[in-house]
């Protein structure tokens, strides 16, 4: 028995539906408290692991967090990749998480909300994207 080949578009169709959107790429910047910092380090140091598994579900990859020092000022640089369809709602299921809304009651003390994350009642500023290679 002869097995029929699939047809062009058959086979094109079934290979847009298995390629993945690229990640969205968010960036973002605070500052941290100078007597605050061994408490931030200690806590990212051993995330609990409810925090990691809600990241996860939410649709967020490559999470990392950096440290920067500039004219005697610490600064923490946050990057991230959304791989989800909706990033609003996404947000909002992780905000209403109450295990993590416990780690932000110990995180958010530590930062210093950069002014124009203080405006919008915020930790974390939004930073802008200039460049990116593929």
């Amino acid at each position: 028995m002869k097995l029929q080949s699939i047809p062009a578009f058959a086979t094109a169709i079934l290979m847009a539906s298995c390629a993945t959107a690229p990640p969205q790429r968010f960036a973002s910047v605070t500052g941290l408290k100078p007597q605050k910092e061994a408490t931030y380090r200690k806590l990212h140091a051993q995330p609990w692991p409810t925090i990691i598994a809600k990241i996860n579900d939410c649709n967020i990859r490559n999470y990392s967090i950096y440290r920067s020092e500039i004219e005697g000022k610490t600064y923490l640089f946050s990057y991230f990749e959304y791989v989800g369809k909706d990033f609003a709602a996404d947000m909002k299921k992780m905000a209403a998480d109450p295990e993590t809304r416990r780690w932000w009651k110990e995180t958010d003390p530590c930062q210093l909300p950069l002014p124009a994350a203080r405006k919008k009642g915020g930790i974390w500023a939004d930073a802008e994207e200039v460049f990116h290679t593929r």
